[in-house]
């Protein structure tokens, strides 16, 4: 029984990475109790991904669903969300898939990765999602809104799912290492640190106890620790996110009245300062800083104001204002339940007041995964084969 199973693993003519043949191999481990297939756990289907496990961190621009369950106002459990997604409401902020959708499909994974909220068992070992909406790299950022796992909670929450993988393991933590190295790791946070922090005097005192160069070191340095604490848990091949232009989403546009230019610069300078501190942490890590570490920066930033600056070349017609709103540029309130969205989505660079449309998500995954134009040193399918 034992022999058959190990050629039912040899069999499988799209085997094209070691990593896809141990998540196999894994399961038939795991499942296998001597007798027979367990008739607790599924029998284990053949990998096509190019990685064999996804693991996310972030905010509401990646969260599929963390924070239905909390007390917050960072939630979008309701409709119209996911008006154009297959499964309907999920607890995604915009109309349909997510960044990380998006490129998890042009990675090869045939399902979309599960949150941490819902995670059980084998499907562990495909990854798993971590990401909060109102989340930051500093734990008070986002408190405005309600309760959040910040970018601490989800380095936490990993820690307990590989422990939870070492079971699946059988204890063997050697494997599990080199299994988790095979993975890849996208992390985007900073965003609310900004937008629910910094730039929120009435509610934070960061902009008083620090000058904004002062406020994007003390960022690097927690990301660098929180990095650092993912690295130490097995993960290798890590994207970090640049923060986009806060400055130019309907919610600052609905609230700033400058004269010089449409978005708020004074933000977007300050954000720019975060990203370039980023960008070199990615060249220490990988100047041998963490040991076997491959990180990749995503210049969002670029790439979002690319759409922004560009938005007819790719269909976009209305690239200021939500497509689910309320006042000004339907910005000043975001999306209410059962409120009634635009018609067609496909015209809209957003979908409310803080977030991408599904369209928008797609192009960009599109353009990181296959391009080098927003992605530093390598693009994601690079990445992926390292």
């Amino acid at each position: 029984m034992g022999i058959s199973a190990y050629s039912r693993a040899r069999s499988y003519p799209n085997m094209k990475t070691v990593g896809e043949l141990s998540l196999l191999v894994c399961l038939i481990i795991v499942c296998f109790n001597g007798r027979g297939w367990s008739q607790r756990l599924p029998r284990p289907q053949p990998q096509q991904s190019q990685v064999p496990c996804f693991f996310i961190f972030g905010d509401s621009l990646v969260d599929n669903g963390n924070n239905n369950g909390m007390l917050t106002l960072a939630r979008a459990n309701y409709r119209p969300y996911g008006i154009d997604f297959p499964q309907g409401t999920t607890g995604r902020f915009t109309n349909g898939r997510t960044f990380v959708d998006a490129l998890a499909q042009l990675m090869g994974f045939t399902r979309y990765i599960p949150p941490y909220s819902r995670a059980r068992g084998p499907e562990l070992l495909r990854g798993v999602n971590y990401a909060s909406g109102a989340a930051g790299i500093r734990d008070e950022t986002g408190d405005n809104l309600g309760a959040h796992s910040s970018m601490n909670g989800q380095v936490a929450n990993f820690a307990n799912t590989v422990m939870q993988m070492r079971r699946l393991f059988r204890g063997d933590t050697n494997a599990l290492s080199s299994y988790l190295n095979t993975c890849i790791y996208y992390c985007g946070l900073g965003s609310n640190d900004y937008l629910n922090n910094y730039f929120m005097p009435n509610f934070y005192t960061t902009s008083s106890d620090f000058t904004t160069k002062a406020y994007a070191d003390a960022l690097i340095q927690d990301y660098t620790r929180q990095l650092t604490q993912l690295h130490s848990l097995g993960a290798r091949k890590v994207i970090v996110t640049a923060v986009g232009p806060i400055g130019c989403i309907p919610y600052q546009l609905a609230r700033y009245h400058g004269n010089s230019s449409r978005c708020n610069e004074n933000i977007n300078k300050a954000i720019l300062l975060f990203n370039s501190e980023l960008r070199k942490l990615v060249d220490r890590f990988n100047g041998g800083q963490l040991q076997g570490a491959k990180f990749v920066y995503l210049d969002s930033y670029k790439s979002s104001n690319d759409l922004y600056q560009n938005g007819t070349a790719y269909g976009f017609e209305v690239i200021d204002k939500g497509c689910c709103g309320v006042g000004r540029n339907n910005g000043q309130i975001t999306c209410l339940p059962l409120q009634q969205p635009c018609a067609d989505r496909r015209k809209y660079l957003f979908w409310d007041a803080f977030h991408p449309t599904e369209l928008a998500n797609v192009i960009f995954a599109q353009s990181a995964y296959q391009s080098q134009s927003y992605t530093y040193p390598v693009n994601i399918q690079q990445l992926a084969t390292l």
